[in-house]
């Protein structure tokens, strides 16, 4: 607990962490839907990595949102804090075990997508409301001293990388043709996103490194 602040404080800012959970556990589930059944349409295996990322997200956000509803028990918050983030760290690693395997696999099929207009609204859509809940999570995760809580905000950086790689990749294809763009844009983020998971299954975050 971060000394800095009183406990009715630090009860409004879970709070208003239960509502960021709130929302990313609704966002992400439609996103995911859409996500999933346009890359399913036109082909696109970054689309529908990106809706398992939001499905990632999801089970992320419902471990937080446990997480801080049981905030209040001081005796137990470090042992649910350090559950919480091995939880979240291992999400990234499904996500990164996911998106390599099918990435790798429709390189070497050679697999074309289609043109995905929905696809890229989806993923310009996401490059607005994404940085805003990534950002309003760390600043609660920094206020109330959560490691939990600022790897799940980082989970929410990847969504808005993946975001950017998915609109790179959709855009290549769709205006030149470049297929392999697709899967080569998923891969860009396994490495990254592995790293990160690995480090919350060793009980590290972002949040270690910064106090």
């Amino acid at each position: 607990m971060d000394i800095s602040i009183t406990e009715s404080d630090r009860a409004a800012l879970v709070k208003k962490g239960r509502r960021l959970e709130t929302f990313t556990i609704i966002w992400n589930s439609l996103e995911g839907l859409i996500a999933i059944a346009s890359g399913i349409i036109a082909g696109s295996i970054a689309l529908v990595g990106f809706g398992f990322d939001s499905g990632i997200e999801v089970l992320s956000g419902l471990v937080m949102w446990v997480r801080l509803s049981l905030d209040a028990n001081k005796a137990r918050r470090e042992k649910l804090e350090n559950i919480s983030l091995r939880l979240v760290g291992l999400s990234f690693l499904i996500l990164a075990a996911y998106v390599g395997f099918d990435s790798i696999a429709m390189l070497l099929n050679h697999e074309t997508p289609r043109k995905s207009i929905i696809g890229i609204a989806l993923a310009v859509l996401s490059l607005v409301v994404m940085p805003w809940l990534a950002n309003q999570k760390r600043k609660v995760a920094t206020a109330i001293n959560s490691r939990s809580l600022a790897a799940d905000a980082k989970q929410t950086d990847f969504c808005v990388y993946l975001s950017a790689i998915l609109l790179v990749g959709l855009l290549l294809n769709a205006l030149l043709g470049w297929w392999w763009a697709d899967p080569v844009s998923a891969l860009v983020m396994v490495p990254i996103i592995a790293k990160e998971g690995w480090e919350g299954i060793r009980g590290e975050s972002c949040c270690n490194k910064c106090h």
